[in-house]
């Protein structure tokens, strides 16, 4: 099957609501995992800073796109951004190289596409861990890869968030 088959079929499935919650790389190599959300995108990246806070995690910043470009006189749907971490995960991989730090803290970002669908987004610990060429730091990828794993599952499905 030839390259641009396979992505008009994944399109086709995708449109049909067919692939699984959670989709990996938007294009070969991009390291982006993508989920659909069963909320609008305020309501997702909430969601993910209480599960993210209830966990001991840090949120730094919150950013609200559409109304950064509202400010400005252009339109935009509605996309938050989001930005958390732990310096207990994140410092042993900058010790090991310094320069992960341009994608450290963490980021998520949630939009609503022209349907009202709306995306929860990432970056997959292990495109971090082969871009920066960390080779000693295994467990903590795994560690960072499970809990977006959990934390973006619990902001985007209904009854994810458990009542505290």
């Amino acid at each position: 099957m030839t390259y641009i088959r396979a992505i008009c079929m994944s399109v086709a499935v995708l449109a049909l609501g067919l692939l699984p919650m959670e989709v990996t790389a938007q294009s070969p190599g991009d390291g982006l995992i993508v989920r659909k959300s069963d909320f609008g995108a305020t309501k997702t990246i909430d969601r993910l800073g209480i599960a993210l806070t209830r966990a001991g995690i840090t949120v730094f910043a919150r950013l609200k796109h559409h109304e950064g470009a509202k400010k400005v006189g252009m339109d935009l749907r509605p996309t938050e951004l989001i930005v958390f971490g732990s310096p207990k995960l994140g410092t042993p991989l900058m010790q090991s190289n310094q320069a992960i730090g341009l994608d450290l803290p963490l980021r998520a970002v949630a939009w609503e596409d022209a349907a009202g669908t709306t995306y929860l987004a990432y970056t997959d610990p292990g495109a971090l861990k082969a871009r920066y060429g960390i080779g000693d730091r295994d467990p903590v990828f795994e560690k960072m890869a499970d809990a977006l794993r959990k934390f973006t599952s619990m902001a985007a499905t209904k009854g994810g968030l458990p009542k505290q």
